[in-house]
Formats: C-alpha cells, structure tokens, sequence
C-alpha cells in the first residue's frame, strides 16, 4: 500500500500556546521545507520512497549496482585523489572506495538527471547503515574508532549514516540539503530514533585543530546515556585549551560543513577524537536525536502517517 501525505493537520492555537517557541526546535521555513518534502514522499512497506527533486537534481536510495559502483567511484574521487587519503592496494587497482559495510548498506544518491537519470549522473552520496544490516557484518564502522555500547545498549532503532560526499563542482547548490532531505525520509521511513556516525576534521594534527576540538567539547557533548567514548587506544582529548578564551564563531567558521549540520539539528560529539591516518582527518563521533530533526507540526504529522503504515 502507498500512502501520500495530502494535507497537514495543524496544532490548534491553545497547542502551539502551551508548546512555545522555546520549544520550537527548527525555524518555520526549516519547518515548511519538512512539510514539503513529505507531501512528495511515497512511504511504503518495502522500505522505499519516491525520489525527492530540486530543479534537476534529485534524491533516492541506490537501485543498481550500477549506481553503487559510482557511488564508490566519486568517494574514491573525493577522499583520495581530492583530500589525500591513502589508498590500499585495491583501492588504487579499482579506483573505488569500498570496504565491507557496502554490500548490507543503503546507498542515498544525488543525481544530476542533466547528466544522466541513473549511474553517469551521481553526484552526491551518503551511506546508511542500520542496526539489522550492521549484524550480518557483525559490527557498525564506527565500532572501529569508539566503544559504542552506550548506543548498541540504547532501547531504539540506530542508523549509522557515513561516506558522506559532493562532488566538487555541487558544494554549495542543492546536494548537500538534498541528501539532508533524504537522510530525514529514511529516517521516519524506518523510524530511527537515533543518528550516528564519525564526523570529520581535515589533517592529522589535532593541537591545529585544537579550537574546534574544544569548542565541540565544551558545547556539545553528549549526555552520559548516549555518550560514546574513543577506544583507549585511539583517544585523543578534545578539551586542548582554555573553552573560555575561544571566540564560539570563529570556530563555527573553522568546522566543516557537514559537522555544522549535525550541530544546527542539536546534535552532539562523543568523549574523544581519534586520528585517522589513512583518510587524511581527525574523526569526531557525532550523535543526533531524530526527535531533533523536526518539530512539533512534522511530529504532530508523523503521527498520522505511521498510523496509515500500520493499517
């Protein structure tokens, strides 16, 4: 069965009284944007949706194998020949970043359809791991840099979401908000609850990136029940000077994109860094609440989709 959402039930003034804007956890256009994507959305029971469009790039889960090699064709293009990682052996033989999560992932894709409506127009992509296709490997990737027992012990539904990557000449348009878009539909598709992955810093030494790393972790860390930590070996400290001689924009000016997405959505960083030499960065776990993707209108909505699904 499909169902499309038609029409959105607003709260009643007595309702959006009591909540307050205090509560208010996206802006109202951030809030219109929400609304718009899931009008266009086909939720269905075998885990898919319509693909989202913005002018003539558009948003969808990989379908081919096709679209997955370029979708590892362009992170090769990006992590290695662009911002200096280190390939292995196979990577510089195929010229593909591959690893063993991508055959259970889900692949989220930007298409270009001036170029092509499937594999040759792949511009943007973005992995999505849950909790039952990260058991058929054993282990999430992240598991590889933190202990993540506080999340895999936490009662509700993961995603890991990693190799998040634009083509160059599409940074700064529409990819990014797109993937974003995508990102919340699979989100309330498969009712995640909470977001995770390695965030990344550029370069290896983290006394450069010691405002970042400190602003992070004097801002943002997270709570004790869903705080996970940098494995013994690996840790780096985050708190590397004064968090009170930073000047909070100028490191938000610092942060790569990506992070600071994470960060406008509420999200927080785990207890540590940790250094990864090969991909060239210095990684921070990032967490985000799916409760914090929306407000209160998309979570006043939800409710009446998820209540269609289950019909």
């Amino acid at each position: 069965m499909t169902f499309k959402p038609t029409e959105l039930e607003k709260p009643s003034s007595t309702d959006e009284a009591r909540e307050g804007t205090a509560h208010s956890l996206v802006s109202s256009e951030e809030t219109r944007r929400q609304m718009e994507t899931l009008s266009t959305l086909a939720l269905n029971r075998d885990g898919g949706f319509q693909e989202v469009r913005g002018g003539a790039l558009g948003v969808r889960l990989a379908e081919t194998d096709e679209e997955r090699d370029a979708a590892q064709a362009l992170r090769y293009r990006v992590f290695f020949e662009e911002m200096g990682a280190h390939p292995d052996e196979r990577a510089l033989r195929t010229k593909r970043d591959v690893d063993e999560f991508d055959d259970v992932a889900d692949h989220l894709l930007v298409i270009d359809h001036n170029i092509s409506s499937g594999a040759e127009g792949v511009v943007g992509t973005y992995r999505l791991l849950r909790s039952d296709a990260a058991k058929k490997v054993g282990r999430f990737y992240t598991a590889s840099e933190y202990d993540i027992s506080a999340l895999t012990e936490f009662p509700g539904r993961l995603l890991e979401v990693g190799r998040s990557c634009v083509a160059q000449e599409y940074r700064g348009r529409a990819a990014m908000p797109l993937l974003w878009q995508g990102i919340a539909s699979y989100i309330f598709l498969h009712r995640i609850d909470v977001l995770f992955g390695c965030g990344s810093l550029p370069g290896t030494d983290p006394d450069v990136l010691a405002d970042q790393l400190t602003y992070l972790h004097h801002n943002h860390l997270a709570p004790p029940a869903l705080r996970i930590r940098a494995l013994e070996e690996r840790y780096v400290e985050m708190l590397r000077k004064d968090p009170h001689t930073l000047e909070p924009r100028a490191c938000l000016s610092k942060m790569p994109p990506l992070i600071k997405g994470y960060l406008r959505l509420g999200g927080y960083v785990g207890d540590g860094a940790v250094v990864d030499e090969q991909f060239n960065t210095t990684d921070v776990a990032v967490l985000v609440k799916s409760e914090l993707l929306a407000d209160k209108y998309y979570r006043h909505y939800e409710r009446r989709l998820r209540d269609a699904l289950d019909s």
